[in-house]
This record gives C-alpha cells, structure tokens and sequence, in this order.
C-alpha cells in the first residue's frame, strides 16, 4: 500500500514552489489532495496536471470564512480532513527601519495567523475520526534570527505548533514544525539571487542548497503513519546550517 493511500491533505500555497512539489508527492503517495493558493492559473493548472485525486480552491489563507469553505468542499469531495499542511507563506528581506506598520502586519497575517485559522479549521474534521497531521512549514528562521518580521512570525509558527500539540493530543491528532534552511526553489533561484545563493552554499555544512523533493520527503513522512509518535516537535532541512 502507498505511504498515504487514500488520506485527505489540505495544501496552502501549492500553485508553485516547495508547495505545488508537496502536492505532487503527496498524490504519487496515494493521497487526496487539496490545493489552495491565491494563484488560480497555476493552482488549477496544476490540479488538472495531478488528475482526479487533486482539486483546487484559490484561498486567501488570512480569511476564517475562506479557511471554512475549504474545509466543507474538501469534506463534500474527498471526506474528513486526515492532514494540513500550512505551506503558505511570504518573504520579506527589509531592515527594522524601514518597515511600515503595514508591511509588518501583512508578513504576520500571511505566515503566523493563516497558520492559526488553518488549525482551528481542521481541528474538528479531525477530530471526528480521532486522529491527523497538521504540519506548520515554518523557517530555519525560526530557530535563528533573520529578517524582522519573517523572523517573528516563523518563531511564532513553531511556538503556535508546540501549543496545539498539546492542546490536541488528546483527540489523536499530530503537530510538528517543519523548518527547511536554503532550497532550490524559483523564487530563491532567481537570475539576479543565484550567485549569491551558490556562493552561500559554500558554507553550509553539506555544501550545497537544498531541492524542493528533500523537504516534501519530511512532509510526506509527517504525514504517514510511520510518524505516529511524533507530535510538538521541530524537524529541520538545513544541510547542517543550524548545527554550526
């Protein structure tokens, strides 16, 4: 039997990045995945590429009434919620001076509260059959400090994971923290930051950066039932950056 036959995953942000990789996986694991993002042309582009066990839904991920219709719809099409994966998230690379108010609530409604309703709105079709996975991608960011803004929030992913946790054990449902270092993704690879990037990887333990796959492989093991024992706590994909 495929790692995730037949389970019902919920996917923020999966038009395109480590998220659209998350959701290919996940479908060649045997899951029903929902896909959610804000892009609706890459979004449903990629829902019909994955075929009938994939469905998109655009979704602003800061909205309680959108985190409600995703759930209902993905409950009328696949059945009860089995995971979450809180994938969606923004970067923001500006110093302390020179970040508005507005900017500052922006990164933390998209990366911390999104991840907050998504939890609380799977909670309870998890509860039903008294087990599940939320899996919070948060940042090597929040183990270490970095941008203001991203930072915070990525702390307050791994802080909110550690408290629903606790607060969900017992229903039988599962909640770690994902904190991936540099990957390879397009948005990191870009013309004007590749060189920086590759002469950043000369100093990661591992020598080099990280592709989508590498963490997708954790989410995909997060998600499975080999992980069963696994709740509250942190995994990173660093390449050993953290360890220095």
């Amino acid at each position: 039997m495929a790692r995730l036959q037949d389970k019902v995953i919920i996917i923020t942000g999966a038009a395109q990045g480590m998220g659209a990789t998350h959701a290919r996986l996940c479908i060649e694991a045997g899951a029903k995945v929902v896909l959610t993002d804000i892009n609706a042309e890459k979004g449903q582009a990629l829902a019909t590429e994955l075929g009938s066990n994939a469905l998109f839904i655009k979704h602003d991920v800061t909205s309680e009434e959108g985190w409600a219709q995703v759930v209902a719809t993905t409950e009328a099409q696949f059945g009860a919620v089995n995971v979450l994966v809180n994938n969606a998230g923004i970067t923001m690379a500006k110093s302390i001076l020179n970040t508005t108010l507005e900017d500052y609530r922006r990164i933390i409604e998209i990366n911390q509260v999104s991840v907050f309703l998504g939890m609380k709105a799977v909670i309870p079709s998890m509860q039903n059959s008294q087990q599940g996975s939320i899996i919070n991608i948060s940042s090597i960011n929040g183990l270490v400090g970095g941008a203001i803004g991203y930072t915070d929030s990525k702390f307050a992913v791994r802080g909110m994971t550690k408290a629903a946790a606790l607060a969900c054990a017992p229903y039988g449902i599962r909640v770690n923290s994902v904190h991936p270092g540099v990957i390879a993704t397009p948005m990191v690879m870009q013309d004007d930051t590749r060189a920086a990037v590759e002469a950043f990887a000369k100093s990661i333990p591992l020598k080099r950066v990280a592709q989508p796959e590498e963490v997708s492989n954790l989410v995909i093991y997060l998600a499975s039932d080999e992980s069963s024992y696994s709740t509250g706590a942190e995994f990173i994909v660093d390449g050993g950056l953290t360890a220095q």
